[in-house]
């Protein structure tokens, strides 16, 4: 990859930390999407097992500073598509200079290689999300081929209004997230998401670094509905610090709530996450947030409705076929 004259292209590695994060900042000032991270953050992120970054990520430098960033993100299995997730973004002064075309076609050739290693029997296509009012990304996707195909609502609650009771049905029970049944929950996630667009199983692995293992996640924030010793539904919520310390604003993010089939229609997801609300009230949050696809098949977005949240922003997911 050719990139211009004055702009060293290299891996990212730990010692990068700082100065992505320096460049995530700068994006979110003007791009306003909502999401921030920490040196800390970016360092479990390169901690992922699965994440070959001295091939998978690349960061560009002007002198000593970070004015761009790409990353490639793989799945061990495919359910239908081979579904390579890319991202990246250039800091908003080195815009419209070209970079981000390239950085692109960088992202577009690394995950066709990925492709052709690991699944080159299943369909492939990479995927590059955005938020809807980011008017230049959606220009430079669209530039490049991609196509709309799946759209998210990201949605917030204020923690200041009430938060309904919502009792369990009678024969289950609520209880708040114990590590002993952590390995439950993984197959029991896996089990609830396996039909779910985009979604493919976690391993032991991924789960401990994205899930339960997070630093974001709060277990006394995580309640299961469990029939005996069954999850037959569960919430687990999360804290992202550098949220609250860009935003002044304490949010508990709803990372994934899930009902098992057996037990659907049953309201118990419902009870669970008004009880993680409610909790989270108590702990001092002033404001819930999650995400939700569009065309969730198991109707949660009437769920989270029902519950106080409303849509904040539009995420557009776009695909390019390998």
């Amino acid at each position: 990859m050719s990139w211009p004259e004055g702009i060293e292209a290299r891996p990212i590695d730990k010692g990068d930390a700082e100065a992505w994060a320096e460049l995530l900042a700068a994006k979110e000032k003007v791009d306003q999407e909502g999401e921030n991270y920490n040196s800390d953050d970016l360092l479990e992120e390169l901690g992922d097992p699965h994440l070959d970054a001295s091939l998978d990520t690349v960061g560009l430098w002007a002198g000593d500073r970070m004015i761009g960033f790409g990353k490639v993100h793989t799945s061990q299995t495919v359910i239908d598509v081979d579904r390579v997730r890319t991202e990246g973004t250039i800091h908003p002064e080195w815009r419209r200079r070209g970079l981000g075309t390239t950085l692109m076609r960088w992202l577009i050739h690394r995950a066709g290689e990925i492709h052709a290693a690991q699944h080159p029997d299943a369909p492939g296509e990479v995927n590059n999300g955005t938020i809807s009012s980011n008017a230049g990304a959606v220009q430079l996707l669209t530039s490049l081929g991609f196509e709309e195909t799946r759209y998210f609502f990201d949605m917030k609650r204020p923690l200041d209004q009430p938060v309904p009771e919502v009792p369990v049905v009678d024969g289950f029970r609520l209880q708040v997230f114990d590590p002993s049944v952590d390995e439950t929950l993984r197959q029991t996630h896996n089990e609830v998401f396996r039909d779910h667009w985009g979604s493919t199983p976690r391993d032991e692995d991924s789960w401990k670094i994205w899930f339960t293992g997070a630093r974001a996640f709060r277990s006394g924030l995580s309640y299961f509905a469990m029939d005996g010793d069954t999850i037959a539904a569960y919430v687990l919520g999360y804290e992202w610090e550098a949220d609250t310390e860009a935003t002044g604003i304490r949010e508990l993010y709803i990372g994934q709530v899930g009902t098992r089939r057996a037990y659907r229609g049953r309201g118990l997801a419902r009870a669970a996450l008004a009880k993680v609300l409610a909790e989270g009230v108590q702990a001092g949050f002033q404001r819930a947030g999650l995400g939700v696809d569009a065309d969730n098949p198991t109707g949660a977005l009437g769920l989270y409705e029902s519950l106080g949240f409303t849509v904040h922003s539009k995420w557009t997911t776009y695909r390019l076929p390998l």
